[in-house]
């Protein structure tokens, strides 16, 4: 297996900006629209001023609990909005936004990378139609990519009204045919490793805690080692890829190297994603890894 490890950003964004970010928040530009959000890896000092984050800001996100608060409209915004991103296909891909009570709008733009990632990894298969799981999917960017890749695209998400958000964003891209899946990722997986269905290129992005629909627990240090041990189970064996990406303070790259490094034969690489803001500095955004079946 070979490896490498780099460093990787989104640079075909044209409906989203990082403005700036620091003092554990982040300016940023969703469409015609910028939020100000919480951001726990922000520990620089902002290197806008205060007044300059409140004069372009239409709406700020102030953390009530750990887990929720409120926005704050500064100005003019409504509480839902679209905006696209043109695939490397030259496919626009289009989400519908929205102010959630979770600092959330609807989209995680630094995924823009794997989103890419994606669509050169299905245009390279000499299978006619790829199978392509997306676990932990959220509102399916992923998930978009690989359908307007021309892939056949299962989507697991434990929470009922998100898929729904997913198969809205479907709708807005002009896509179809995606199968939608309420269920804990990790019990899907096994289920599949007990059929012998295989999948072609399989996506995950889980997060660090989290609940399945019939209140199964996920903790990310407590169990990821056994659902990669499934996934790994289900690649196809002729061609695949694979991604996993994580989100967690203190998480290294060379944890998912680890994870992956079994999978003898084929090319391995980890590595950090961020976000490029305006003002120079990097916003660091998770860590990946990414297997693809060698020629």
């Amino acid at each position: 297996m070979q490896s490498s490890i780099q460093l990787d950003t989104p640079t075909r964004w044209n409906d989203y900006e990082l403005l700036d970010c620091g003092d554990f928040e982040k300016l940023e530009r969703f469409g015609e629209f910028i939020t100000i959000r919480p951001e726990p890896q922000a520990v620089w000092p902002k290197l806008l001023t205060e007044g300059e984050w409140k004069s372009k800001a239409h709406v700020r996100f102030v953390q009530k609990t750990s887990n929720s608060g409120e926005w704050q409209k500064l100005k003019k915004i409504p509480d839902q909005w679209r905006m696209k991103y043109t695939l490397i296909n030259n496919e626009d891909i289009v989400f519908r936004l929205g102010l959630t009570a979770f600092k959330h709008v609807g989209i995680f733009p630094e995924q823009a990378s794997n989103w890419d990632y994606i669509v050169e990894s299905i245009g390279a298969m000499k299978t006619p139609k790829p199978r392509v799981l997306n676990l932990f999917a959220y509102t399916g960017g992923a998930s978009l990519a690989a359908a307007a890749a021309g892939a056949e695209v299962t989507h697991v998400d434990s929470i009922k009204q998100v898929v729904s958000w997913s198969n809205e964003n479907m709708q807005l891209s002009g896509l179809e045919d995606i199968r939608w899946m309420v269920e804990d990722a990790l019990k899907f997986v096994q289920r599949e490793v007990r059929r012998g269905n295989t999948y072609h290129g399989i996506i995950l992005d889980p997060p660090a805690f989290g609940h399945g629909p019939k209140g199964e627990k996920w903790k990310l240090e407590e169990n990821i080692a056994e659902m990669m041990r499934g996934v790994l189970q289900i690649l196809d064996p002729k061609e695949h890829f694979l991604i996993l990406n994580a989100y967690s303070l203190g998480l290294s790259a060379l944890v998912i190297e680890n994870l992956l490094k079994e999978h003898a034969g084929d090319t391995l690489s980890i590595g950090e994603l961020y976000l490029q803001a305006k003002t120079g500095v990097k916003l660091p955004l998770g860590v990946f890894g990414r297997l693809l079946m060698s020629k």
